[in-house]
């Protein structure tokens, strides 16, 4: 194919796409141009579906460095594993195609999206997403798309359409949205506290973005697009279901009414192991050159379609009690939160604590904080090279009563934890209402459903009780959506049972004055605005709830820090004299540390000076030594000082640390004096004025001075 090239206008600025010129060898591929930002798409397939119950999409975004003009960090100055951008954009692409794809289709494929070029005023993210549509319209893979998205900011009440970082920085609202021509099925978003109603208008005005990328997207594939092949989907044998259902009877639709979770689960997994069990017996032989061979192939297949007919049993039993009878698992209503507990305080030696309930999820918070030069260090194609807040989150998996793989977190874990703290960080103080390096662990004890907005209420009264003072509590919900037809029934704060059967999971976290943070993910290819707009007003309701049982546990910041946090303290000096605290290789600024029990000094470089250390004394000390290092006398003003050196011509006086000036001889008395020791000696403490700084900064001193204005 020869090189063609498309072009339309994404947010005020040129998208372009080439295709056939590179990558050929993949099932398809598009090399996408937004200003100076370059993005290469693939997509590659195996052509055999696999033997697994799960469809193994595998979705990557990387970033080379060298598309911002960076040279790798670390001793290998090589690309490693995948930062936690990078992860979290592959999530974000991943979750809004995966549904697209036909049911059934179980055949390995990967969508890569590379970063060649990054143009700081074009971010890249979502051309990605774009072009990992575009590439599986061109492909002959059973994609029910497109799909595009769009990052909205608002500044100055106008929305701004893939906004800059600089921009981000006074934008109040961080929304990315996904979706068909039809309706959106991905939200992820971070807000100062907005209103539903702005926010549903977001939403709509993103949507109306999305149907014209879609649009630009049709019109390639149709001239461009390979015919789609005919995969072998996996579709129920109705004659193994048929058997299978008259083998169980109604005992899996009685154990899905079990309201304790593990009983249910356990009752489940009982009667599916008993199952499978008994139609293990089949004999599955086949005839290879006369000689009759068990054929280990077909019984997994046969073996597959009873399990498959059993997971379908559960989940119509569970959409079925929800949508025709408005019962759930738990016996709960469809707006009713579950039974809530929690504490603070509870681990005396860290900073701050906190325990949080709710039915049968359970997060623990700790909040520990540090000085300025303790934050992350970002090393990717962005211009952000610090992070002050951190909020991480850990999901053991004794906290489902279960053993597992323990190491690195996952992809889920670093979603989880980025969606925390995209709740929290705007009811933060800044540096200087608070100039610590903040980080939070949520550790999840317990889990069935809902722990990433359980780790949003447990965090916010960990931080109260470690006395960051927050603009105000933040707390999270998870709702969840069964849609049989036009028919539909929104559920508030949904268990484990609920999510995986379910058509989707929309969390929601806010304070009392508006939303701060939305992740919304969905199985079905869209919801409409009248159901965001339904979920939004209900999750609202039990948002404030939260809030309540929150403030019953700890009505405000406590008004002290823990005693074993570092206290801080904030000075301004003049940039120019940063120079002087540091001095030549770091030899003053390194021999205050010493001097004061290893005292943590940050320096930065608008002259803001942050002094931290565990003893309130040391902390004035070393503010007073710093302060003296570059304080600059005023001329004409008096001081007193202490002679340091004696000359012939006069004497040197010390006014403070790192500053004197000298006396000349004719300076010291009204009188005449003869020898400079008839006057004064050294240790003397005396009183000065000052009468002249020079241009290389000599300063002047006149004893005689300041006694006749005393």
């Amino acid at each position: 194919m020869s090189l063609k090239t498309f072009e339309t206008n994404f947010g005020g600025r040129t998208l372009k796409v080439e295709i056939g010129e590179v990558a050929k060898q993949t099932n398809a591929s598009a090399l996408l141009h937004y200003g100076g930002t370059s993005v290469l798409s693939v997509v590659v397939n195996k052509n055999e579906p696999t033997d697994g119950d799960f469809f193994p999409l595998m979705v990557l975004y990387q970033e080379k460095l060298y598309a911002a003009g960076k040279i790798p960090g670390g001793f290998l100055k090589r690309e490693g594993r995948a930062t936690e951008h990078e992860t979290l954009i592959s999530r974000l692409i991943d979750r809004p195609v995966r549904p697209l794809f036909a049911d059934g289709f179980k055949n390995d494929v990967q969508i890569i999206n590379t970063v060649l070029s990054s143009d700081p005023t074009c971010p890249p993210e979502m051309v990605a997403l774009l072009g990992s549509s575009l590439v599986l319209q061109l492909s002959d893979l059973p994609f029910k798309g497109p799909v595009s998205g769009v990052t909205l900011g608002m500044i100055n009440n106008e929305f701004v359409v893939n906004p800059t970082e600089e921009e981000m920085e006074t934008s109040i609202l961080d929304l990315t949205v996904a979706g068909t021509t039809e309706a959106l099925n991905m939200v992820e978003a971070s807000a100062k506290e907005v209103s539903e109603e702005l926010m549903l208008n977001a939403l709509s005005h993103a949507h109306s973005i999305i149907k014209e990328l879609n649009e630009f997207q049709n019109v390639i594939s149709k001239e461009l697009g390979k015919v789609k092949k005919e995969y072998d989907v996996f579709t129920l044998d109705k004659d193994i279901e048929k058997e299978v259902l008259d083998y169980i009877g109604t005992s899996l639709v009685d154990a899905v009414s079990i309201f304790d979770k593990l009983e249910r689960y356990a009752k489940i997994d009982e009667i599916k192991a008993k199952t499978l069990e008994h139609f293990k017996d089949r004999p599955f032989f086949k005839i290879i050159d006369n000689i009759s061979v068990y054929d280990y192939k077909k019984e997994r297949e046969f073996l597959g379609h009873v399990e498959a007919t059993l997971n379908k049993v559960v989940k119509n039993e569970v959409r079925r009690l929800i949508t025709k009878e408005k019962i759930r698992p738990d016996g709960r209503k469809t707006d009713e939160i579950r039974p809530l507990a929690s504490r603070v305080g509870l681990l005396e030696r860290t900073h701050g604590s906190s325990l949080f309930t709710r039915g049968q999820t359970q997060a623990l918070a700790v909040v520990t904080l540090g000085g300025l030069g303790e934050g992350k260090i970002i090393d990717d194609i962005r211009d952000e090279d610090n992070k002050r807040f951190m909020l991480h989150y850990n999901f053991p998996q004794f906290s489902v009563g279960e053993t597992g793989r323990y190491g690195a977190p996952g992809r889920r874990e670093i979603g989880h934890g980025a969606l925390g703290e995209k709740a929290i960080k705007n009811i933060l103080p800044n540096e200087e209402e608070f100039p610590y390096t903040i980080r939070v662990v949520s550790e999840i004890l317990e889990s069935n459903g809902s722990s990433s907005q359980a780790t949003i209420c447990a965090a916010t009264m960990a931080l109260m009780n470690a006395g960051v003072p927050i603009k105000a509590p933040v707390a999270g919900i998870a709702m969840g959506l069964v849609m049989e037809g036009k028919d539909y029934t929104i559920l508030t704060d949904i268990q484990g049972m609920e999510d995986h059967e379910g058509d989707m999971d929309f969390k929601v976290a806010g304070s009392r004055e508006g939303i701060t943070a939305l992740q919304m993910d969905i199985k079905i290819d869209g919801i409409t605005n009248e159901i965001f707009k339904e979920a939004l007003e209900q999750a609202k309701v039990a948002r404030f709830q939260l809030l309540d049982h929150m403030h019953s546990t700890i009505a405000e910041v406590s008004s002290e820090l823990s005693p074993y946090a570092p206290k801080v303290k904030l000075i301004k000096i003049d940039p120019e004299k940063i120079r002087d605290v540091i001095g030549t290789g770091g030899k003053i600024i390194t021999q205050i540390i010493e001097d004061n029990n290893n005292v943590k000094i940050d320096i930065e470089q608008d002259g803001r000076v942050f002094i931290m250390h565990s003893e309130t004394e040391v902390i004035n000390r070393v503010a007073n030594i710093i302060l003296n290092i570059v304080r600059v006398p005023e001329v004409g003003k008096i001081y007193e000082g202490k002679v340091v050196r004696v000359e012939k011509f006069g004497a040197f006086v010390e006014l403070w640390a790192g500053t004197e000036g000298l006396v000349h001889i004719s300076k010291l008395s009204k009188d005449r004096v003869n020898e400079v020791t008839d006057v004064v000696n050294v240790g003397d403490a005396i009183l000065v004025k000052c009468i002249k700084i020079d241009e290389k900064g000599r300063v002047d001193l006149s004893r005689k001075d300041a006694l006749e204005d005393k």
